[in-house]
Parts: structure tokens; C-alpha cells; sequence
């Protein structure tokens, strides 16, 4: 049986990391094998690749290079561990995926959709999540999160509020543009709150 691939989004300090531990845990319990993995990452090569895009030292990383670098880790991602994962029935979750492109280097970086609709065409080839959860949050409330943590800021941490207002807005936007393929989560809300909310969808999903 072919499994399932849940995707998590949202700006820094959301609470995915939180939430994917949350909901591998309670699809285990219920029976299901649950592979987790991230983006940019998840395999030897894409979590090279990772290394380079976080690094807050390339900040002249131009947003052209930022794409490739991106759809090059997730092309060997998916070939390489989340299509396998599924064929032999496991449920994958992965934090972020293709729409995080489309939030960070379309809207937030300003690059055209056509050419990540170019590069999303070439490298997926139509493969998309069963079901994306898009953890809602204002910025300045998860930005103060990752203050919080007291650890040094990669690159994409280092940009202003009004960058992830744009980020966050992004993700609204396609969530709209397929309501039967995304969940909106009130991330701001207690955690007890926001994993109940996850429960809801998750019980439709299996």
C-alpha cells in the first residue's frame, strides 16, 4: 500500500520541528511506519547543499543560485528517499518542501513563479504532498521564538520582519488557491491547542 507524504511550512519559529515530532508520534501509535525528513536536506548530498544555504557567511548568495541550490537538494530528495519511503508503504513528513520555494525565493526574493513553476515541472514532474500543514504565525512572534532559542542565526533568520510578512502572507495565498490540500494552523495558540487542531485534520486524513 502506498503510503502518504505530509509537508510542514511556515516562517522561523512556528513550531514545526515541535509539530512533526508531534504527528510522527501519533500516526506510530496508531500502526503506521513514519519516515521524517527536512528540506533543504535529507539525503547526504541535499544536506551538503543545506550546509551552503544556511551559512550566514553567503549572504551575497544570489536568489537565482538560492533556487537551483534548493530544487537541486529536493530533486535528489525525492528520488532518493521520499518516493522510495512511499512506495513501500510508509507515511513521510518533511519539514518544508516546494512551497517554501515559492514563499522564500518567489515572493519574499521577488523571482517570477514561471521559472519556479519551470524548475517545480522539471523536478517533481507533478508530485506534491497528500497534505500540507501551513503553521500560521506573525513574524515578529516567531522571530522572537528563534531569539529565544539563544543559538546563532542561519542566513534565512538574518532577514527583516517585513520579509517573513511576505513569507507568511505567501503561504496563506496558496493554502487558498487548494483548500482540500492544506490545513491553515493557528500556531500562535497554546501548544495543546495547535496539536488539537493538527489532530482534526490528521483523523480525516487515515
Amino acid at each position: 500500500m502506498q503510503g502518504k507524504f505530509i509537508v510542514l511550512e511556515g516562517v522561523e519559529g512556528a513550531g514545526k520541528s515541535t509539530n512533526l515530532a508531534f504527528i510522527q508520534r501519533w500516526l506510530s501509535h496508531r500502526g503506521f511506519d513514519v519516515l521524517t525528513t527536512r528540506e533543504p536536506g535529507g539525503t547526504p548530498i541535499g544536506e551538503q547543499i543545506r550546509t551552503i544555504l544556511l551559512n550566514p557567511h553567503n549572504r551575497t548568495m544570489c536568489v537565482d543560485t538560492e533556487a537551483l541550490l534548493m530544487f537541486a537538494a529536493r530533486a535528489q530528495h525525492v528520488r532518493e528517499k521520499i518516493k522510495p519511503a512511499l512506495a513501500q508503504g510508509q507515511w513521510v513528513i518533511c519539514d518544508r518542501f516546494v512551497d517554501a520555494s515559492y514563499a522564500y525565493q518567489g515572493v519574499a526574493r521577488g523571482m517570477p513563479f514561471a521559472r519556479l513553476d519551470a524548475l517545480a515541472e522539471w523536478t517533481l514532474q507533478g508530485f506534491h504532498a497528500h497534505m500540507t500543514f501551513i503553521f500560521d504565525l506573525p513574524p515578529e512572534v516567531g522571530m522572537a521564538r528563534v531569539a529565544a532559542r539563544g543559538e546563532g542565526k542561519d542566513r534565512f533568520e538574518l532577514e527583516d520582519l517585513s520579509f517573513f510578512a511576505r513569507v507568511r502572507q505567501a503561504y496563506l495565498d496558496r493554502a487558498a488557491l487548494a483548500p482540500a490540500r492544506y490545513a491553515v494552523i493557528d500556531a500562535a495558540q497554546p501548544l495543546p491547542e495547535v496539536q488539537r487542531q493538527i489532530e482534526r485534520v490528521l483523523e480525516r486524513l487515515i
